[in-house]
């Protein structure tokens, strides 16, 4: 089954989402790729130094009150360190009285909490949400261990789950963030009653040549127009809407420029590999400057079974939040559907 939504004028927090999208992408497809040529060992993500941390926490924090207040925050110990987990608890006494089962959010790179704060308030209320900082990435979440390879993405998520006693969860991943939910669907099916990929990058197709050579101006001694200009075609947007600054743009920006994060980069996972995956799969793809593989993707998408698989018109790759209005009512119908 393939969806294909009407477009909808993007909002006008959407459309200053793009430059951060944009961003996170680009620093993975190249800047990652430059430090892992540099020093080939397995590294732990620090932060450069205290004071750009603390630049970086004030963003963040910035960026944070845009969120709903949670209604508890989670420090939760993994073997590779700890993940800073933002609960916003059910109405009345939470999932285990009502039936519905809790929903967990993966972010993209650089990301973290702070990228769900369009989508949370469609959803806050029935089930309970929880949305976390990645191990390895700038946030709140701190890693003490490296990883050896990306199936450690899978299990610190793992880890995180069961240190919360979540038996069973719908699990949400956006880009990065969606190749690490289906990597862990992957390894621990047991923990999984559903997966919903937004955006996953690589995980169905690799990504297209022109996202490296654009991204290479990024970490090349290029004037910052051309940097602007590369930061544009990345995300779908327009120079102006680039050059806009946000919380959250300047989060991600503080966090790029502060914080070294490990070098880990996923596969495409295999027909076999994804036809063993027993839990219903959506996937969510945007029809325009797509990272996840575009209609390609989608074609993989369906003939593997995936259902629903949506092509939104009018977006890119920062679907979930271009998407938003839209996304909040669907995906709370797909989850109640497979809440048994």
């Amino acid at each position: 089954m393939s969806t294909e939504p009407s477009g909808r004028p993007r909002s006008r927090r959407a459309l200053k989402a793009l430059k951060v999208l944009a961003v996170l992408v680009a620093a993975w497809l190249v800047i990652d790729k430059a430090v892992a040529i540099a020093s080939p060992a397995p590294q732990v993500g620090h932060w450069r130094s205290q004071e750009g941390y603390a630049s970086y926490r004030a963003a963040y924090d910035a960026a944070m009150a845009d969120l709903p207040e949670p209604t508890r925050t989670h420090d939760v110990p993994t073997e590779f360190g700890t993940v800073r987990v933002y609960e916003w608890a059910a109405d009345g006494g939470g999932d285990k009285g009502n039936g519905l089962l809790p929903v967990v959010f993966v972010p993209g790179i650089s990301s973290g909490a702070p990228m769900w704060g369009d989508n949370l308030p469609s959803w806050i209320g029935d089930r309970t949400l929880y949305a976390m900082d990645a191990i390895g990435d700038s946030g709140m979440s701190t890693q003490s261990v490296p990883f050896d390879s990306f199936a450690d993405q899978a299990e610190w998520v793992e880890q995180m789950l069961a240190g919360l006693d979540i038996d069973r969860a719908h699990m949400v991943g956006h880009s990065f963030g969606g190749a690490v939910a289906a990597n862990h669907a992957l390894d621990h099916p047991g923990r999984v009653a559903s997966l919903t990929l937004l955006e996953p990058v690589v995980v169905l197709e690799a990504l297209p040549a022109s996202m490296y050579l654009w991204s290479s101006l990024l970490i090349l001694p290029a004037p910052q127009s051309w940097k602007d200009r590369a930061l544009a075609e990345i995300g779908g947007t327009t120079l102006e809407e680039v050059r806009e600054r946000t919380p959250m743009s300047v989060m991600v920006d503080e966090g790029a420029g502060h914080y070294v994060s490990p070098t880990l980069v996923p596969r495409t996972l295999t027909d076999d590999e994804w036809r063993s995956m027993e839990m219903p799969v959506r996937v969510d793809i945007a029809a325009e400057k797509s990272l996840a593989g575009g209609e390609e993707a989608a074609k993989r998408a369906r003939g593997l079974g995936m259902d629903p698989v949506t092509v939104w018109p009018e977006t890119t790759h920062s679907l979930p939040m271009q998407a938003a209005e839209d996304l909040g009512p669907e995906l709370e119908e797909y989850w109640s559907t497979h809440d048994g």
